[in-house]
């Protein structure tokens, strides 16, 4: 393939995608169109040049493809979708517009609350975002035969409940809004923060949250989807110094600042700042808020301790978790001294709500080291060294361990 050719069909190919499953009503059918748009654009394209608008004549070519294919196979079942249950293309279906309106509707017939949790995220990053399985399954720890299998029965989900391809009436967007957003927070968790492997961040993931989040927040402005894409934001804005050049963790108070991208951050904060406003906002939005202080502050020791415990605070009554739970601790032992910190992490181990949790175990480790409480921190080192599976990680408690 010609690197102008593959560079057009990596721009346009989830736009095409997107447009040809809503002309032709079925994923599988809309994939193979595409492969087939993009066979008949290697053989065409190099002779006649790349046209003025690509993603128009793939979505073209592959709708021809197909319908042409299903004529050849003369034994459609009943219900399959013919030639005019897959109309001529209309000239404004294509126009950027539409092509994104197609692209917000694959992402809500993807996260539609039918579906299970697991097979939202796996069907959204195959065919929204267009990662292999294979790649999906490695990103979340699970057998690529298990992934496959989701996508499978997602799909045929969708098309045995009939489940509509278009954003919800207003009257059911919250709860649908939701979902997308919960899956577009996991997919961008999971880059900025990988749960396993030698490398801290999987860029590509949260680089395809951040596009999915961006898109919402453009046709569909809602003070929570403004909000996560603030927060996805912050949390890019520092990804280059999270790590040494070696790929060795840096944490938060060690980062150099300067290096912060300024341009994501001042984005994030006008992006927050507008969810603020509209007075209807909730967990995503406080933890961008949360992630805006730390923003703000020239270095660590000048960091706002006490707003940052406040929408803890606010956070803890919006979406109660044990998680937020342990940062907040994290924050009051900034604020008021490890000792503080500590028996409020000690509280929340007691109840077994993080036992298995490595950064539960690594925090109360460091707050007993800042303690002088050397024996003890070395076994919350050790056990939160136990339950990690990223390699920057296992290599910093390491150092921690060798240092005493």
């Amino acid at each position: 393939m010609s690197a102008a050719i593959e560079a057009v069909y990596r721009a346009e190919s989830r736009r095409v995608l997107a447009t040809l499953i809503r002309l032709l009503g079925d994923f599988d059918r809309a994939e193979e169109a595409m492969q087939d748009a993009l066979v008949a654009a290697l053989e065409r394209w190099p002779v006649d040049g790349i046209p003025a608008q690509p993603a128009a004549w793939l979505i073209s070519a592959g709708r021809f493809r197909a319908i042409d294919r299903l004529r050849k196979q003369a034994r459609l079942e009943l219900g399959d979708v013919d030639e005019r249950a897959a109309p001529a293309v209309d000239p404004m279906d294509l126009d950027e517009r539409h092509l994104a309106d197609d692209q917000l509707r694959l992402i809500f017939t993807c996260c539609h609350p039918a579906l299970a949790p697991e097979a939202q995220v796996a069907l959204t990053l195959r065919e929204v975002c267009g990662l292999a399985t294979e790649e999906i399954a490695s990103a979340f720890l699970t057998p690529v035969a298990t992934i496959y299998q989701r996508i499978v029965r997602a799909k045929a989900k969708i098309r045995e409940a009939r489940i509509p391809y278009q954003v919800p009436a207003p009257a059911e967007l919250a709860e649908r809004l939701d979902a997308v957003l919960r899956v577009v927070y996991l997919v961008f968790n999971e880059g900025y923060a990988a749960s396993a492997g030698a490398a801290l961040t999987r860029a590509e993931l949260s680089g395809e949250a951040v596009r999915l989040g961006r898109l919402l927040v453009e046709l569909l402005p809602e003070p929570e989807a403004l909000g996560l894409l603030a927060l996805m934001l912050f949390a890019e804005a520092r990804r280059d110094t999270r790590t040494t050049p070696d790929g060795d963790l840096v944490l938060l108070a060690d980062q150099d600042r300067s290096r912060w991208d300024r341009a994501a951050i001042a984005e994030a904060r006008a992006r927050v700042e507008q969810a603020l406003r509209a007075g209807r906002f909730g967990a995503y939005t406080l933890q961008a808020a949360i992630a805006a202080v730390h923003a703000e502050a020239p270095a660590a020791d000048a960091t706002d301790w006490a707003q940052i415990i406040g929408l803890y605070d606010l956070l803890l009554r919006a979406e109660p978790s044990p998680v937020v739970e342990l940062n907040r601790a994290a924050a009051i032992a900034m604020r008021d001294g490890p000792a503080a910190g500590l028996t409020a992490v000690d509280a929340l181990l007691a109840r077994g709500a993080l036992d298995d949790y490595h950064l539960a175990h690594s925090t109360r480790a460091d707050l007993l080291r800042r303690l002088g409480r050397i024996d003890e921190a070395r076994a919350a080192y050790r056990r939160a060294l136990e339950l990690t599976k990223v390699e920057p990680e296992r290599r910093f408690l390491e150092r921690r361990l060798r240092e005493g």
